[in-house]
């Protein structure tokens, strides 16, 4: 190896990059792993990606474990209420609670950070899925029909017809 206690890791270590694939897995980023003295640095993860194959593919399985590490977490944030109210303490010395929309708005921020992010991570399983199947869509609407919408279209365009009529094509 090419570090001593005190350094970081630079050479490929199979024990190091368990290490951090675990840490991925349990849903630490890349980031606060490296941050630990005995891993090295995120650009050295990076440059180990792109060298060794088995440890990209086996990263790549972390990440997707990862992103359903998320989810969970994003279910148990959603369902915690803890602290969602607070006493507070009124001039008479008697307390009521009252909403906390500070934590509440803190706990949103923090499913919508994950959703989003699990959306990134796997776009196929967690990403907006887009309907193309559309009512009135020009594949159920006829010629003429399509004709007058382009015309009223290119009306509101400032735009004439075409010569010849909407829809209809010039020779040249």
């Amino acid at each position: 190896m090419s570090y001593d206690a005190m350094a970081r890791p630079t050479d490929y270590n199979e024990d190091v990059a368990s290490r951090i694939l675990e840490k991925l897995v349990e849903g630490t980023s890349l980031r606060k792993i490296c941050a630990a003295e005995d891993m090295p640095a995120a650009s050295t993860v990076f440059l180990w990606l792109s060298r060794h194959p088995e440890f990209s593919e086996r990263y790549a399985r972390a990440r997707e474990a990862q992103a359903e590490a998320m989810a969970e977490d994003t279910l148990d944030i959603a369902d915690d209420g803890t602290n969602d109210f607070k006493k507070k303490t009124n001039a008479d010395g008697s307390t009521d609670d009252v909403f906390n929309s500070e934590h509440v708005q803190r706990s949103k921020l923090r499913v919508d950070t994950r959703k989003w992010l699990m959306a990134k991570m796997a776009p196929k399983k967690y990403g907006d899925k887009l309907d193309l199947n559309v009512a009135g869509s020009l594949q159920t609407m006829s010629e003429e029909d399509i004709n007058a919408r382009l015309t009223h279209l290119l009306g509101k365009a400032g735009i004439g017809a075409p010569a010849g009529g909407a829809g209809e094509t010039q020779e040249p």
